[in-house]
């Protein structure tokens, strides 16, 4: 069995597009995924499957159960553990503790889309840091993400195809996703 992480985008943020948590580990164990776990009210979610389905399948497997069991239509994004490894050893910005709610992680399905997230750069503000990886975007926002027009950027129309997490949560879904590993 393989651990995985579903990422939803954009639920639970206002009032349109609400999915409770104990919804959605229903739904993933509905689908057959195990160990299923849930952090935050934000739409993660880790969960353990068999080898031999892509990452894609699983985000459209489970993208289409949330519209046809639950009725809200949202993007999901699901990554392996390893996967998420990778994005965090990756990063080329190192973020200090007191900032990683203000560091954001973009990630995608599809890492050829991530070359369109560029369009935020001509944004950033003096002391911002942007920088475009192999299997994800990051944005470091020293002021603040709401005084961020590249933040904005980031999670409204132009990261459309992502969907953004703040540096604490990265770590705490790596955390879930390789508990067992130790």
């Amino acid at each position: 069995m393989l651990r995985f992480v579903a990422l939803l985008r954009g639920i639970n943020v206002g009032k349109a597009k609400r999915i409770a948590m104990a919804d959605l580990r229903a739904l993933l164990s509905g689908l057959g995924y195990t160990n299923v776990a849930t952090l935050l009210n934000s739409g993660n979610a880790v969960f353990h499957a068999a080898n031999g389905v892509t990452t894609a399948q699983h985000a459209t497997d489970i993208s289409t159960a949330i519209s046809d069991q639950l009725k809200v239509d949202v993007p999901v994004i699901v990554k392996s553990a390893r996967e998420l490894t990778n994005i965090i050893s990756e990063s080329p910005i190192m973020a200090e503790v007191p900032e990683h709610s203000r560091f954001l992680v973009a990630l995608v399905q599809d890492t050829k889309v991530l070359s369109g997230l560029e369009a935020i750069r001509p944004l950033l503000l003096p002391l911002e840091h942007f920088a475009v990886g192999r299997n994800a975007a990051y944005l470091l926002c020293v002021g603040g993400i709401l005084k961020s027009k590249a933040g904005k950027a980031l999670l409204g129309k132009a990261g459309r195809s992502a969907t953004t997490r703040n540096w604490a949560t990265v770590l705490k879904l790596h955390a879930l996703a390789t508990e067992h590993d130790a």
